[in-house]
């Protein structure tokens, strides 16, 4: 039978290792707005990369009933790309940060440390609109597809 010592010996390191794993994450909050509008958008899902790499991870992105969107990291991401679906996910938004562009499908990386720190507003090209973000918190705008995005056959 364990004694009660090994017993809180055993609940300590638990604890710590707990806490531990809790540091493993970063948890961030994005906000889609329209960007002529400024209004919320319901996206169908959203496609996150990380670092530079070209796998989408969505698996981190959680989107509650009340549209608000937590995307949860693994530590050591230094920065990351998002865009956002509709359409039950067959379309993607166009991100306002690259409306006038010429690419406008590049990825745009926003540093993990800024949006922790002090929160992250995407430029918006679609219209002037003025937003401030709180620290962990991004914000982007989109808006929906039209002629002029369609591939040149």
């Amino acid at each position: 039978m364990p004694t009660p010592r090994l017993l809180a010996g055993f609940l300590f390191v638990a604890t710590l290792c707990a806490s531990l794993h809790a540091q493993d994450t970063n948890t961030l909050s994005i906000k889609l707005l329209d960007g002529r509008t400024g209004l919320p958008v319901k996206a169908s899902n959203f496609l996150v990369r990380v670092d530079h790499n070209d796998t989408v991870h969505n698996e981190w992105v959680r989107i509650n009933d009340d549209g608000s969107v937590i995307v949860t990291l693994p530590a050591g991401v230094r920065d990351f790309s998002v865009k956002a679906t509709y359409a039950m996910g067959m379309e993607t938004y166009i991100n306002c940060d690259a409306a006038k562009e010429n690419d406008k499908e590049r990825d745009i990386w926003y540093p993990i440390s800024a949006i922790l720190k002090s929160g992250v507003v995407a430029p918006n090209e679609c219209s002037k609109t003025s937003f401030t973000a709180k620290p962990g918190e991004f914000i982007f705008f989109v808006r929906k597809r039209d002629w002029r995005d369609r591939p040149d056959d």
